[in-house]
């Protein structure tokens, strides 16, 4: 089970090097927009610093394959949010990008949430945690197809708010949600794959993975997430999009994959508290980002000065 915790860590580090590999090259690139994919992706794939972030994000995937093999989705959602620490702090040296104190305080809640989630944990004996393999394929299209329809809608509400004049600057919540609704279904996905990963075989292995819903699910999110999350990337903060979206990932993880893969949260009340505790506190995460950045302060009288001497 603590190899699962290592590699949750790692998949931490991955994904956060990633994505901030990949904003970087964003900065310098033209203006990307989900209305023409197909320039987005010629773009993107010309930059050696995307590419090298993309690989990381890839390697985060795999560590995230023996995450959920030997951790129960409660408890490697907790540890996944840890990463959103060391995002921020990556965002703060790389990217220039600056936080608010109301920010700084919600990184406290995750990591004492990430600290919960971990004393919650058991191996082995009497009230071990169990690890789910399988679930009714039906009832993970019940809960996935009518979270990618919400993920896509709510993209293009947000892509529409944003062409709006005279509104306020975006912090790209709205963003952050519609793509983390995409990732969490493709976190389901992930988790139906690695249970299919069994010791039959390598030819079983591929026939059963596509007879299930679980490539086609990461198919669709990987392609559809690949172009909104670089769209809104490139327009908002990588600190404050990528913690959001992370946080949607993981809560909807939790609480939707839990009883679709069939496991249980702790018997005792004190490893119940702990890991309920840790889930709540991510959600005050989520309500605690701000949703707009503030506006920038008009020019003092000493900088027009400035500005309008020859």
């Amino acid at each position: 089970m603590w190899w699962g915790v290592a590699a949750a860590l790692l998949a931490n580090v991955l994904y956060s090097c990633g994505f901030v590999l990949e904003k970087r090259a964003l900065a310098a690139l033209p203006e990307v927009t989900v209305r023409r994919p197909a320039r987005l992706l010629r773009l993107v794939l010309g930059s050696p610093l995307w590419i090298g972030g993309s690989l990381a994000l890839a390697a985060g995937f795999a560590a995230q394959l023996v995450v959920y093999r030997t951790l129960p989705i409660a408890a490697a959602q907790g540890i996944f949010v840890s990463g959103l620490v060391l995002l921020v702090l990556l965002s703060s040296r790389l990217l220039g990008e600056e936080t608010s104190g109301r920010e700084r305080r919600a990184l406290g809640a995750v990591l004492l949430a990430l600290l919960m989630v971990v004393l919650s944990l058991r191996e082995g004996g009497a009230g071990a945690d169990t690890v789910g393999r399988e679930a009714p394929y039906p009832l993970i299209l019940l809960v996935c197809v009518p979270s990618l329809a919400a993920g896509v809608w709510l993209y293009g509400s947000a892509e529409r708010t944003a062409r709006r004049r005279h509104r306020p600057p975006t912090t790209g919540v709205a963003y952050g949600v519609a793509v983390g609704l995409l990732y969490g279904v493709s976190s389901l996905a992930v988790k139906g794959v690695s249970g299919r990963l069994t010791g039959d075989g390598l030819g079983d292995a591929v026939l059963g993975l596509l007879g299930s819903p679980y490539p086609y699910l990461l198919l669709f999110t990987g392609v559809f997430g690949l172009v909104m999350s670089q769209a809104a990337l490139q327009r908002c903060r990588a600190s404050l999009v990528v913690p959001v979206c992370t946080t949607v990932t993981c809560l909807f993880t939790a609480v939707l994959g839990t009883p679709v893969f069939g496991e249980e949260l702790p018997d005792e009340p004190l490893r119940l508290a702990l890991r309920v505790a840790g889930t709540v506190l991510a959600v005050a995460v989520l309500l605690a980002m701000p949703k707009h950045d503030a506006a920038p302060r008009p020019p003092t009288d000493t900088a027009e000065k400035e500005l309008t001497r020859p």
